[in-house]
């Protein structure tokens, strides 16, 4: 059977300003605006493309060799102007070294190729990004 294509998150304010989110499986995590530990909302974004993309990668590289480090660092420039707030210059950058051997090469020589397929047409979240899909904002109750 497969997946189901609807996907749900919940963000919940607490009494205290503090927002959780969470999902249909039980996940919660905790949304500050800055002034905190917890991630902002612009962070949560950039997160999702690195760990979306990161996925990705590590699935296809991994079968030949398991990493000795995988890191996926995303960076942005956050602006404010007459098109509103929004970030841009988002930038990928992958560091990632296989152990020697002929299963670290064969995951070198496909690391770039998965990360090509990854951003190209595998990863949902900076595709999304990416071709700009409209988000439809609605009151209800």
């Amino acid at each position: 059977m497969a997946a189901p294509t609807h996907r749900v998150v919940t963000v919940s304010r607490e009494p205290d300003g503090v927002f959780t989110a969470g999902n249909v499986r039980g996940g919660t995590l905790t949304v500050g605006d800055g002034t905190g530990e917890a991630f902002t909302p612009t962070e949560l974004l950039l997160a999702a493309i690195g760990a979306c993309t990161a996925i990705d990668v590590a699935t296809l590289t991994s079968r030949r060799a398991e990493p000795d480090v995988f890191e996926v660092q995303v960076d942005a420039e956050k602006v404010r102007d007459d098109g509103g707030n929004r970030m841009v210059d988002l930038a990928v950058t992958f560091r990632v070294s296989f152990p020697a051997g002929t299963g670290g090469d064969a995951a070198r020589e496909l690391l770039p190729e998965a990360v090509r397929r990854s951003h190209d047409r595998l990863c949902t979240v900076s595709r999304t990004v990416e071709l700009g899909t409209p988000v439809a904002a609605r009151v209800v109750g």
